[in-house]
């Protein structure tokens, strides 16, 4: 899956994506690409949400993330289910 994302909304969509999707699961976010400070970070979705919630992020990114990997994640319904 591709993403164009705002610098804004990057850790909170990483952190999003690895809640439903797992933690584990592989992505690489991209930052000013073809550009002088370009900047490409992958590893799973938790290790690189803890590495731009260090920084301040600027700039066009592009987050890729790995596709179904065979494993289901079991997660709690938000809300009271009427």
């Amino acid at each position: 899956m591709i993403f164009y994302e705002s610098p804004m909304r990057l850790v909170k969509t990483l952190n999003d994506l690895a809640t439903y999707f797992g933690a584990d699961r592989q992505c690489s976010v991209s930052r000013e690409l073809t550009k002088m400070f370009e900047e490409n970070k992958r590893g799973s979705l938790q290790e690189v949400a803890a590495y731009f919630s260090q920084k301040t992020v600027k700039g066009e990114i592009v987050l890729v993330v790995e596709g179904f990997n065979g494993k289901r994640i079991e997660y709690e319904q938000v809300g009271d289910g009427e």
